[in-house]
């Protein structure tokens, strides 16, 4: 299809549009515009296609891409340009995103039309943040330059926190929405200081003009606070990932955003909010590597992945176990982008995002029919919500790595990768504790995940009011097709052309079906040098590239140290394919002992390690440190010290002490202004005046006895001065 304003535009404007309708109109709309929202979300799912469609058809070259650009402000003069263009890039990682986001958003709305149900309130309130949501994220992914891309990422901002905080008569929910809010500003302070430097070198922010601008080595020679621009922009820009994407030390908010809506949690879990940190450090991959931070970032990534997922052990909720599971998640992704598994990290984003949006529906699913998070007081349930518990444990299959299964092609693709960068790649084998860190988490996320699993749908009631109470489950289309849905590709076929996801067992020729290694690599500068934008118009004028097309190659998608030791790599990946397949089943095997055979009771574990239970349950009393301590011990004593500035010095003396001053100045300028100016100067001159009058008046009196009289007395005096002698 031809890309113009009215090909592309729609995708973004039927769910924002939706919004604004549903805004004003809604409460006069039937079911209060919930149908709405859907059929726009549905509509920009279709529009995704028809994008999707021409670069999975290989219609375009890996590296191809459509920029579309509108001047937004001016303010240039003279010889001085400023100039701020926006508009929308579209190449292969945006039209997947697109369809990922789209495709899971309308599943999600039509799982809300069941789950929210009977809200009284606040069911069309939902809606319209949840059609502002999307569009947010939508413009996120289409935006052609971090400007407009901070833009929608502020909106996501405020959409969350609208959403967490939803239930708005708990007192809880208020905190988690704060909480939220706030620490996710802290990296978004960051991106914006980074944006900002980078607008310093470059004039703008434009993702091909930041390429062009790194291959033709403007960033080279710059330092800021002693350090490479590069470095401090690709930090800070990172620091937005971390804040948005809820990495170590910024990973507080996740867990709290489960007050809201269990939908709300598999959005912003899923196909928005977390999503859109890791998208933005794909997008600045490049910068990453040449501020060389990508070592910092694995490391983040790894403790980020291990740390939530030990704390996922001991988790009763239900929904916490999918929280923290989430940030486990997140840290292989950000493994990914570390290590240069670009391919694998961007994959793990997709696959990840159709799991995850099944698992937390599905647990929306659990919660709606017991009316309970609490999984000891759950079991035996797979009788009673068969599909919800099919669904959900393909959905395990998934995240825990288990072979034929998507999240297996692409977290074992990043092990894999990270196993080459930490141990073959040449550089210290210190580094071997970013592989060592995500195969444990691997383990772990295989073990709690089945422990979840077990302790819902398997064995006996444990509670016998609650699944007394749970209604046998009976298919409804906008309760489990949207499950069916996302459980279906969650199988590794549709990411691989393989069963395996290892070349193993291939289903289409030559990786025909490849086409994630097809079309996503690391973005290659030096082809960004020369390019021409083109006006956002309503016609195509665009020329025919002449890249190469697409191609399959079995090594494609590394992009981190030594990429050209392919047998390397090769080794790696195999070695990495059998320690997580042998990992995964180890967890999903020790969960079977303990919660179902019971041969080993949990207890032995966690007597033993009572203070480490603990710290996990406390998750790692990052709360009790940033709260009781950081915030009331520090910034709060820090606030008190600027309020006793303020109040008890500058009002006190500054404002206060100068209205005495005032007075004693004004009482001073009165009697000035009374004694020297009225009475002296003004009255006194005219006294003066007056009395010089009244002297002339007598001595001018105009008789000539008194002059001749006068004449005598001068003369007399005259003579009295005289030396006679």
């Amino acid at each position: 299809m031809e890309y113009t304003i009215t090909s592309i535009a729609p995708i973004f404007l039927f769910p924002f549009t939706a919004f604004v309708l549903n805004a004003f109109f809604g409460r006069k709309l039937p079911r209060e515009g919930d149908w709405l929202s859907v059929g726009a979300i549905f509509m920009s799912f279709v529009w995704a296609c028809r994008i999707f469609s021409d670069f999975i058809f290989g219609k375009f070259s890996t590296d191809y891409y459509v920029h579309k650009v509108f001047n937004w402000i001016d303010l240039s003069f003279g010889e001085q340009i400023f100039k701020i263009d926006l508009g929308i890039y579209i190449d292969n990682m945006t039209a997947i995103m697109l369809l990922m986001v789209t495709g899971a958003a309308t599943l999600i709305h039509l799982f809300s039309t069941w789950y929210m149900k009977g809200d009284e309130g606040g069911y069309g309130r939902f809606f319209i943040y949840l059609s502002l949501f999307t569009s947010a994220m939508l413009g996120l992914v289409l935006a052609d330059n971090l400007l407009l891309l901070f833009i929608f990422w502020e909106i996501m901002g405020f959409c969350s926190y609208s959403l967490i905080g939803y239930y708005n008569k708990k007192e809880r929910a208020g905190y988690a929405s704060i909480k939220a809010f706030m620490t996710t500003r802290v990296g978004d302070v960051f991106l914006l200081l980074g944006i900002l430097a980078i607008w310093s070198v470059v004039g703008n922010v434009n993702y091909v003009d930041i390429y062009s601008a790194i291959s033709q080595g403007l960033f080279e020679g710059k330092v800021v606070l002693g350090i490479s621009l590069a470095t401090f922009a690709a930090f800070c820009v990172f620091m937005g990932t971390i804040g948005k994407s809820a990495q170590f030390p910024l990973q507080v908010w996740l867990p709290d955003a489960m007050m809201g809506p269990t939908p709300c949690s598999a959005l912003i879990h899923a196909a928005t909010m977390v999503a859109a940190g890791v998208y933005l450090s794909l997008r600045m991959y490049p910068l990453m590597q040449l501020g060389d931070i990508t070592h910092f970032i694995a490391y983040i990534g790894a403790i980020t992945a291990f740390g939530a997922a030990t704390i996922a052990l001991v988790q009763t909720d239900l929904k916490a176990v999918l929280a923290f599971s989430t940030i486990s998640q997140l840290g292989y992704m950000v493994i990914g982008i570390g290590v240069g598994s670009y391919n694998a990290a961007f994959m793990h984003l997709i696959t990840h995002a159709v799991f995850k949006a099944c698992l937390f529906l599905s647990a929306g699913s659990v919660i709606h029919a017991v009316h309970t998070q609490e999984m000891p007081q759950m079991g035996g349930l797979r009788k009673k919500l068969p599909i919800t518990f099919m669904c959900m444990m393909l959905c395990t299959l998934a995240i825990a790595g288990i072979p034929f299964f998507s999240g297996f092609v692409s977290k074992d693709r990043i092990l894999g990768d990270a196993l080459y960068w930490g141990l073959f790649s040449g550089q210290s084998k210190v580094h071997f504790l970013v592989p060592f860190l995500g195969f444990a988490g691997a383990f772990l996320t295989a073990f709690y995940m089945f422990r979840m699993m077990f302790l819902t749908f398997f064995g006996t009631p444990r509670d016998q009011h609650v699944y007394d109470h749970c209604h046998k489950e009976t298919f409804s289309f906008n309760r489990n097709l949207p499950l069916i849905i996302l459980a279906t590709f969650t199988l590794g076929i549709f990411f691989s052309g393989s069963l395996t996801g290892q070349g193993i067992a291939k289903v289409f020729p030559k990786g025909g079906q490849e086409w994630f290694k097809i079309l996503v690599e690391a973005p290659q500068v030096k082809k960004f040098e020369s390019y021409t934008k083109e006006g956002f118009g309503f016609s195509d004028t665009r020329a025919e590239k002449s890249w190469e097309k697409a191609h399959y190659h079995h090594q494609s998608g590394y992009a981190g140290i030594n990429p050209e030791n392919e047998e390397g790599i090769h080794h790696a990946h195999v070695e990495g394919a059998i320690a997580s397949i042998i990992i995964a089943f180890s967890g999903v095997f020790l969960a079977f002992l303990l919660y179902i055979r019971r041969t080993i009771s949990p207890d032995k574990f966690v007597n033993p390690l009572r203070c480490w239970y603990e710290a996990l349950r406390r998750k790692y009393y990052f709360d009790e440190l940033y709260i009781d301590i950081f915030i009331k011990k520090v910034l709060l004593k820090f606030n008190e010290f600027l309020a006793f500035v303020d109040m008890g010095i500058y009002d006190r003396f500054a404002i206060d002490g100068w209205e005495k001053v005032n007075r004693v100045l004004f009482k001073a300028s009165k009697w000035f202004d009374d004694v020297v100016v009225d009475s002296i100067a003004v009255d006194g001159t005219g006294t003066s005046i007056n009395i010089f009058n009244l002297i002339l008046r007598i001595v001018q009196s105009g008789k000539i006895q008194l002059y001749f009289f006068i004449l005598l007395f001068v003369l007399a005096g005259y003579v009295w001065t005289l030396d006679i002698a």
